[in-house]
């Protein structure tokens, strides 16, 4: 079975080599395009539906934990997502009429919250549900119209848009499978090699020291 991106960021699970650096001279970057009540260096995966924003954190993570960074992850899902399981006490409570709960453990907690109204998501209100002061580091997929520095992702087939980065000042750097790019004023990477990728996080997004 396949990792999913909650079984990365389980912390339970992390090698005892890999602890929390701390960066005490870091001067993390792009802090103009951060959004309201953002702490942490931040940096989101723009791209079309369908290019592999999940693919490509999944990859990520892992070399991110190695190198000792603690992370949360925020994802734009679609309307109706649904991460509880028909039959737990969880789900048959919050369908009962609960419109919060909260199940904790040991090991982890969750909170599903239900919308009092249907509307779409807002990033800077979504950060304020993280606890800040133990991560370092924001990775965002999707809220690709909001304003924080993004990495646009671009594949060789045919996508539904146009390029984002022309139009949108917040794209810091491109990953991408085409050989044949234009020559752009940002970064740009191959979307099939992470490490470059990994390491203009570190030294470009968190302020680390090239090593």
């Amino acid at each position: 079975m396949g990792r999913t991106v909650e079984d990365i960021l389980d912390v339970t699970n992390m090698p005892p080599a890999a602890t929390a650096r701390k960066d005490s001279d870091a001067q993390p970057g792009f802090r103009e395009l951060w959004p309201r009540g953002v702490r942490r260096p931040i940096v989101g995966f723009a791209a079309w539906r369908g290019t592999g924003k999940t693919t490509l954190l999944r990859r990520i993570i892992p070399r991110l934990r190695e190198q000792g960074v603690r992370l949360a992850v925020i994802k734009h899902a679609h309307h109706g997502f649904e991460i509880d399981i028909p039959g737990k006490d969880s789900y048959e409570i919050r369908h009962a009429g609960a419109s919060q709960v909260l199940v904790t453990s040991a090991r982890r907690r969750a909170l599903i919250m239900e919308r009092p109204r249907e509307y779409d998501p807002c990033l800077a209100e979504e950060i304020e549900y993280l606890d800040q002061d133990s991560i370092d580091l924001i990775l965002v997929e999707g809220f690709r119209h909001e304003r924080l520095p993004k990495i646009e992702l671009r594949r060789r087939r045919e996508e539904p848009g146009a390029p984002l980065a022309p139009e949108d000042p917040c794209i810091v750097a491109i990953a991408t499978d085409f050989s044949d790019l234009p020559e752009q004023a940002l970064p740009v990477f191959d979307l099939n090699n992470i490490e470059p990728i990994v390491q203009f996080i570190l030294n470009k997004v968190m302020g680390r020291s090239s090593t």
